[in-house]
């Protein structure tokens, strides 16, 4: 029997969207207020999904101190009270929470493999959410 599980983390953090790629005036077109030079805050909702058979013995798809934990040091304590401009994943990409993201689904799919990860969903505000599930195979003749 396979089972899905979802634990909710939240962290607080700040960005600046803006692309060395464009010029001054795209990026405030692109980007409005959220080019501000100064940048701008978030309260992030990070939900991580797991899944996997149900283990007999303990009845779960994994050890929820195990999630608890490795989420806590690995997402949590890298991105609270940061400046994401700041840290080498967004050196070279925007960080926008599409690309934020992409650089947790990748730090839980590399380093939790106590269950399958099937996806990422991040909340930025009560408007805006986020999922990523992994780059998906191609099926041939599709």
């Amino acid at each position: 029997m396979k089972a899905h599980l979802t634990r909710r983390y939240m962290f607080s953090a700040s960005h600046r969207l803006h692309s060395d790629e464009m010029s001054e005036e795209e990026n405030r077109a692109t980007y409005g207020k959220c080019n501000n030079p100064y940048g701008h805050g978030h309260n992030y909702t990070v939900e991580v999904t797991v899944s996997g058979p149900v283990d007999e013995k303990t009845g779960m798809v994994c050890n929820l101190t195990d999630l608890d934990g490795f989420v806590g040091e690995k997402i949590v304590e890298r991105y609270d009270h940061q400046n994401l401009n700041l840290l080498p994943e967004f050196k070279t990409n925007v960080p926008t929470t599409e690309n934020l993201c992409v650089a947790i689904y990748e730090i839980v799919k590399r380093g939790f493999g106590r269950a399958h990860l099937e996806k990422v969903r991040i909340e930025e505000t009560m408007m805006n959410s986020f999922e990523y599930e992994g780059e998906k195979s191609l099926v041939a003749g599709r």
